[in-house]
């Protein structure tokens, strides 16, 4: 399967709109992908603790690749940042983490077209794997995710 992007074809930017369920990748200020998503099952509102199902909110920057996860691909979101850990400390919870962008849990991929339903992640932002195989392709390591309500 060829490849989606060239070098010169990498990102600088993704953009989550959790309203809309919209994933942008951004080149340049302007959209190169547009991709509809799935979010946690509690999406409303910003990731106070683990365990909430929330899709955190902020700027974050996708720091690390794993090719082995249970749903596919993944690329880790940098959440909890300084004031996550600040406010859950004030709260006394646990800020919770592995927070990814995903494709769909292994041996379920023929789930897709039902998973786009309904937000069903414990906070992670989920897509179709072919999908992940382009954001893959079109995301490097340090790439900033703003992730907007």
């Amino acid at each position: 399967m060829a490849t989606l992007c060239q070098a010169a074809d990498k990102v600088d930017l993704v953009i989550v709109q959790k309203k809309d369920r919209v994933m942008l990748l951004m080149k340049n200020d302007k959209e190169f992908r547009r991709y509809n998503i799935s979010l946690g099952g509690n999406p409303i509102g910003h990731k106070l603790q683990e365990g909430d199902q929330r899709t955190p909110e902020g700027n974050y920057v996708l720091d690390y690749k794993k090719s082995n996860s249970s749903f596919y691909k993944a690329i880790h979101v940098s959440y909890p940042n300084v004031e996550d850990k600040k406010r859950a400390k004030r709260l006394g919870v646990n800020p919770g983490g592995f927070i990814m962008i995903h494709g769909q849990k292994n041996g379920f991929e023929w789930l897709s077209i039902l998973a786009r339903l309904f937000d069903w992640t414990d906070g992670c932002i989920a897509v179709k794997n072919f999908e992940m195989d382009e954001i893959w392709d079109a995301v490097d390591v340090g790439t900033p995710i703003q992730i907007n309500p």
